[in-house]
C-alpha cells in the first residue's frame, strides 16, 4: 500500500503522456495484428516468457540459461518476427495527406468502363486482375510492369488479359483515373488459413490488400466468378449491378466501416 501511495505522489503529467503514448502504440499494433497469424506468435512470445518466470522461480539453470540468451536480443527478434505489421504499422501512422500522392476520384463513365469489361471477362471465364490505388502509393508494384499511362477503357483491358497479351498473367493497376501499368506482380498472401481453391490471381489480391488499402476485382479463369478484395477479404459480386454499386462506394468511401457496410448489404 505505501509502494501505491509513493507512485501515485510521484506520478507526473510526463508519466501520463508517456502511458498515453506507449498505450495508443500497443492499441493500434493490436488492430493490426488482429486475425493475422502475428497473434499466434504473440501467444508463443508469452508462453516464453511464462517458462523464463518458470525457470527463475524454481531455478531450472540450464533453462534459464537457454530463455536469458533469446531474451538478450529480444527487440532484434521482435523486429525479425513482426516485420510485415511493423511496416503496416509505419504506413498508417505516415498516412498524411501531406505525403501521400494526390488522387483524383474514379468517374463514373471509368467505372462503367471497367463493369463492362469484368462482365464481359466473366463470361468468357478469362482471368484477369484490376488493383485500385486509394491512398497508400502502390508505385513500387507498378514498376515491376509494363508502364502504360493510359484511359480507362474496356477494350483496352479486354486485350490486356488475352491469352495470347503477355501482359495477361500480371495485374493493372489503376490509378488517377489512369490504367498507370498492366502485367504487374503483386506480393502473394502469406495467409495459412487461405482457401486451397483459391490461385494465384486470388492469393496476389489477398497479399497486396493485406500490405495496402488498395482494392481488388479479381475474375476467375476457372468458374468466371467476379470478387472483390478489400483490406484482406473477399465479396463476392453476383453481377453488373453489384459490381457497380459496391466498387463505387468502396473506391469513394474514405472510411473502410462504410466500405464494410456497403460489402454487407
Amino acid at each position: 500500500m505505501d509502494f501505491l501511495l509513493r507512485v501515485i505522489q510521484n506520478f507526473t503529467a510526463n508519466d501520463l503522456l508517456d502511458l498515453g503514448i506507449m498505450a495508443f502504440i500497443v492499441y493500434r499494433f493490436l488492430l493490426i495484428v488482429q486475425g493475422t497469424r502475428a497473434v499466434q506468435m504473440i501467444f508463443g512470445l508469452i508462453a516464453l516468457l511464462s517458462l523464463f518466470w518458470i525457470s527463475i522461480s524454481f531455478k531450472l539453470y540450464s533453462l534459464n540459461w537457454i530463455l536469458t540468451q533469446f531474451f538478450d536480443y529480444f527487440f532484434v527478434i521482435i523486429i525479425i518476427l513482426f516485420q510485415e505489421e511493423i511496416r503496416a504499422a509505419l504506413v498508417s501512422f505516415g498516412e498524411t495527406k501531406m505525403f501521400s500522392r494526390k488522387r483524383k476520384t474514379l468517374h463514373d463513365e471509368d467505372l462503367e468502363e471497367i463493369v463492362r469489361v469484368c462482365s464481359v471477362l466473366s463470361k468468357e471465364k478469362t482471368g484477369a486482375l484490376i488493383v485500385f490505388e486509394k491512398n497508400q502509393g502502390l508505385l513500387n508494384f507498378s514498376l515491376t510492369g509494363t508502364r502504360i499511362d493510359s484511359a480507362i477503357h474496356s477494350d483496352l483491358i479486354y486485350s490486356i488479359f488475352q491469352s495470347n497479351s503477355p501482359l495477361h498473367d500480371g495485374a493493372i493497376i489503376v490509378f488517377n483515373g489512369k490504367i498507370q501499368s498492366a502485367g504487374c506482380f503483386l506480393p502473394l498472401s502469406k495467409n495459412v488459413e487461405i482457401d486451397r481453391h483459391y490461385g494465384t490471381r486470388h492469393r496476389a489480391a489477398l497479399g497486396v490488400t493485406e500490405l495496402t488499402d488498395a482494392v481488388v476485382v479479381i475474375v476467375s479463369e476457372e468458374t468466371g466468378s467476379i470478387k472483390i478484395c478489400s483490406e484482406g477479404h473477399f465479396f463476392d459480386v453476383e453481377n453488373e449491378g453489384q459490381l457497380r454499386e459496391k466498387l463505387s462506394v468502396v473506391l469513394k468511401s474514405q472510411s473502410s466501416q462504410k466500405a464494410q457496410v456497403a460489402y454487407e448489404v
